[in-house]
């Protein structure tokens, strides 16, 4: 790895928000930056080897801060997010239950004996890809206002279950770990909602504005950090690390001009290296080599698909429904560290990823669907992904952002 190196990355990045310009195709900007990463990695060109240690650790910074983002997307203070949580926690439980029957099937039709992972992949959402299509749609209603804790809840359950599901026979070890990662989550939400009730985020919010300190972003990055070295102690993923810190802000109120810079770091830079360094850790030849990956990965994506879609039977409308089953963060998190581990059979993880993408152009369709569908909203209708008044006077954005007087959060 050196500066020439990453030039290229950062270059090759870009097609991402290429791919993601033209709006009517809604296609995720991960997409383009995952497609970067194969035609630089072994697949086709081979000049990024996604085994460099200083190219591998990069990117795990970027994992870590993409999932503290996603679940500082999280909208956990939306009192309209609390008024749907019953049902929308139900139809999470029943989609979990549901996905059990075509996970053993698969696990027992390709051999791969990783019925628990394929479980938990079914029963995922992406809150970070789902979230942003129902305010692009101006989806609202009593549907959507379940449909949300039925992806916080889904999406949170998924990313603590999915390290016990990959590596079982350390299944009690990641417990420990994750039960070590969570509970120090809970002890710094307790510590920062102290701080925000007697104003000491407040007043370093004002000195870090006015002296250019970037206080805040420097201290949420030293968390980050480290909760993900005690996730690497104790052998948990360090989307764990992310993603619950990320709650915790989501719950205390990220302030506007911390999300600014979050956004900055993580979409502008490490965010993309990761995704880049993904897919060059990807030989998709793999699938030429094994084309029973190729059917594994449709067959990952339909049973996802049908396994949410059965919740009409609960009266969700189908198209939520099929909205519901988008993902990726799960299963690239589940790429990555069967990878790593050497879990995972020849193709699997390029299989995994094809099922990600077969959900994410039927969710999108879908959402596209609904959108013809539904009635436009009303002036006096909350909008689902916005937040409502908190108790300090201050208003929740889609991410939980809390008004500073700086300008809203870039994307």
């Amino acid at each position: 790895m050196d500066f020439s190196t990453l030039a290229v990355i950062v270059v090759a990045g870009m097609l991402g928000p290429l791919l993601a310009l033209p709006t009517r195709w809604r296609i995720p900007v991960v997409i383009g930056e995952l497609v970067a990463g194969v035609l630089l990695g072994p697949t086709f060109v081979g000049y990024l080897h996604a085994g460099d240690r200083t190219f591998a650790f990069l990117a795990d910074m970027g994992f870590a801060l993409i999932m503290f983002v996603a679940g500082a997307h999280v909208p956990v203070r939306d009192r309209a997010l609390r008024g749907g949580l019953a049902k929308g926690m139900l139809r999470a439980v029943a989609v979990a239950a549901v996905g059990v029957v075509p996970a053993f099937a698969l696990a027992q039709g390709f051999h791969t004996g990783h019925t628990a992972l394929y479980a938990v992949l079914f029963a995922s959402s992406s809150a970070a890809l789902i979230l942003p299509v129902l305010d692009s749609l101006r989806l609202g209603g009593p549907d959507v206002l379940a449909l949300l804790p039925q992806v916080a809840v889904a999406d949170t359950a998924c990313i603590v279950a999915l390290p016990l599901a990959v590596d079982p026979a350390h299944a009690g070890r990641a417990a420990l770990g994750a039960a070590a990662v969570l509970g120090c989550s809970a002890v710094l939400f307790l510590i920062l909602r102290q701080a925000e009730r007697r104003g000491w985020h407040r007043r370093v919010h004002r000195l870090s504005r006015q002296r250019k300190f970037a206080l805040e972003l420097r201290i949420s990055l030293a968390i980050v950090f480290a909760l993900a070295a005690l996730a690497t102690h104790t052998h948990v993923s360090i989307m764990l690390a992310g993603f619950s810190f990320g709650l915790v802000v989501a719950a205390i109120g990220e302030p506007r001009r911390l999300a600014k810079q979050l956004f900055a770091i993580t979409e502008g830079f490490l965010g993309p290296l990761f995704f880049v360094w993904l897919g060059a850790s990807l030989d998709l030849r793999q699938l030429g080599s094994h084309p029973s990956a190729i059917l594994l990965g449709l067959l990952v994506g339909a049973a996802t698909i049908l396994s949410h879609a059965s919740m009409r039977l609960t009266g969700q409308p189908v198209a939520y429904g099929v909205l519901a089953s988008a993902q990726l963060g799960v299963p690239v998190a589940a790429a990555t560290l069967g990878t790593q581990l050497h879990l995972l059979r020849p193709g699997e993880s390029a299989a995994l990823l094809l099922g990600a993408l077969v959900s994410i152009a039927a969710a999108t369709a879908a959402g596209a669907f609904a959108s013809r569908g539904a009635p436009p909203p009303t002036a006096d209708e909350t909008h689902p992904t916005d937040g409502g008044t908190t108790g300090g006077g201050t208003t929740a954005g889609p991410t939980g952002a809390k008004g500073d007087g700086a300008q809203p959060a870039a994307g």
